[in-house]
């Protein structure tokens, strides 16, 4: 028997910076539920808005696989591994933080914010070596479709983290629906609605919604309008 809970887009955790419009779904900086840690070995998905110039400094990670999607606009990224780049809408970025890293991000446009998720998994193996490792999708392989983004091989589409996780960006239009099945026995998936409306297992997620599955080996997603939405299949122990 499937088990589920709803993360409506209004309970999220929410901090106006005036140069970040932050939304957490997991206790995250000033924001504490004690009821919302963690789904799983998912700790972080933050959905952030930075302004026109602004950023984050130079900040240390360690331990954490850290998962990077613009959703409108770029990202500048620098870091201790000597990367520098710019992740864009359509790009996935992922760094394994290991034994640690320092990195920063920052919108480089003068005139227009970035949107992005940033989300952080506990990673399957500790104090691994730093990695980095950035790609730009076919966003066309999303349309009525699971488009995977991520994986825990190397060889597979998408990036990879050290995490038994799956990670799918999809488009439907409306109407459409499809089933997906659960990769690895024990994961659970976590749904976010990025645009529109969807029913998950008959559950409805309107714009920013989310909702997490487990112990169920597939999901059915109906797409009540044009929708777009993250998928994430994780582990829910270590």
């Amino acid at each position: 028997m499937e088990n589920f809970i709803l993360h409506k887009a209004s309970s999220r955790g929410h901090a106006d910076h005036g140069w970040l419009n932050a939304y957490h779904s997991f206790s995250f900086a000033s924001w504490y539920n004690p009821e919302r840690i963690q789904f799983g070995m998912l700790r972080v998905l933050n959905d952030d808005t930075v302004a026109a110039g602004m950023g984050f400094g130079t900040h240390p990670h360690d331990n954490m696989e850290i998962i990077t999607i613009p959703l409108e606009g770029d990202l500048a990224h620098k870091d201790s591994m000597g990367n520098s780049s710019t992740i864009k809408t359509g790009d996935v970025q992922v760094m394994s933080a290991g034994t640690g890293i320092q990195h920063s991000e920052f919108n480089p446009n003068a005139d227009l914010h970035t949107k992005l998720f940033q989300i952080w998994l506990f990673p399957k193996y500790r104090n691994v070596e730093p990695r980095y490792q950035q790609i730009t999708l076919d966003v066309a392989q999303q349309k009525n479709s699971f488009a995977q983004i991520l994986s825990p091989n190397p060889d597979d589409e998408g990036v990879w983290i050290h995490q038994d996780a799956w990670f799918y960006l999809s488009d439907f239009e409306a109407n459409f629906s499809k089933t997906l099945d659960l990769q690895k026995e024990g994961n659970g998936f976590y749904i976010m609605t990025i645009e529109g409306e969807i029913l998950v297992n008959g559950e409805k997620l309107e714009k920013r919604d989310a909702i997490g599955i487990w112990e169920t080996n597939e999901i059915e997603i109906k797409a009540n309008s044009d929708s777009r939405f993250l998928i994430m299949e994780i582990p829910m122990e270590q």
